[in-house]
């Protein structure tokens, strides 16, 4: 048995659409089980409700060889470190009582930085969590998405604008989420590994986000260009639309981090290269979600 969370997300969709392919047994813990499709819900367990609750997990990991864990954003945390740490302890209980052999999670580049990041610190310490219970763990090492572009859909379409608070030179790599689901479905078929590691994935080559939008108005046919905020404005905007104000300044420390070299420490190899690049990403979701407008 395989658990599967966020099961409805980019990320969960795509491992459990992989594993069910691959005739796996799958439970799925939603706290909507009517956004899976119902060919889906025809094959799966479901547990219903949040994996932050303590009576959900030991329901999902009664029987459970494997589990893809994946903590949900939570805007309104009082803190990061509730937001994914808090989060995960009735889980990692439940990971030692149930004798759980196998977990694989989506972290962050960083570890060993020595720079505060926000959510990227809050996830760095999830992960030491999960490492305490002594299960066979793999901790997926990502940077920025690719996919985070497509919440920008409405300004590129509209004013031909891509925004962020980072300077538009600072050079980045970027992961398509679509990369990180299919080397996590992977790991969960075969639980050959043992021990506890972090996989770095990133994507086949870093940009500034200068050269994101010239390569959007090539994909697209339309000028496109990057505009730098303010971040206090950003910290402002986020608390109106209903964030915390931890959780609003813990999303401006990573642009902070990230600007400073938080993703910039780990060297491109063939081994942690993912195949999608951003142009192919441009191609394949980007310019199909502005078009559709």
């Amino acid at each position: 048995m395989i658990v599967v969370t966020a099961p409805t997300g980019h990320i969960g969709s795509r491992v459990l659409a992989d594993l069910l392919e691959h005739g796996e047994q799958v439970r799925v813990v939603a706290r909507d089980p009517e956004r899976l499709p119902a060919r889906v819900r025809e094959r799966v367990e479901v547990v219903t409700g949040s994996h932050r609750d303590g009576d959900v997990v030991e329901r999902a990991l009664d029987g459970a060889e494997a589990v893809f864990w994946l903590v949900p954003a939570d805007v309104r945390a009082p803190s990061v470190y509730d937001a994914y740490v808090t989060f995960s302890i009735p889980f990692a209980d439940a990971v030692v009582r149930h004798g759980v052999r196998h977990v694989v999670t989506v972290s962050a580049l960083g570890r060993g930085s020595g720079l505060y990041a926000g959510h990227v610190s809050g996830s760095l310490a999830m992960e030491d969590l999960i490492r305490s219970t002594g299960v066979h763990f793999r901790a997926l090492a990502i940077p920025s998405f690719m996919d985070n572009l497509a919440r920008q859909v409405e300004g590129i379409r509209q004013h031909g604008v891509i925004g962020g608070t980072i300077p538009g030179d600072v050079r980045l790599p970027f992961t398509a989420t679509r990369d990180i689901a299919d080397l996590a479905a992977g790991l969960l078929r075969d639980r050959g590994w043992t021990g506890q590691d972090t996989l770095d994935l990133l994507g086949p080559e870093d940009l500034t986000f200068e050269e994101v939008a010239a390569l959007a108005s090539e994909v697209l046919g339309v000028p496109v260009r990057y505009e730098r905020g303010d971040r206090e404005q950003d910290r402002r905007r986020f608390v109106d639309r209903g964030f915390s104000e931890a959780m609003a300044r813990s999303l401006i420390a990573m642009d902070v981090a990230k600007e400073h070299g938080l993703d910039n420490a780990v060297a491109r190899t063939p081994r942690n290269t993912a195949p999608t690049s951003y142009r192919q990403w441009m191609r394949d979701v980007l310019k199909p979600a502005v078009e559709a407008g």
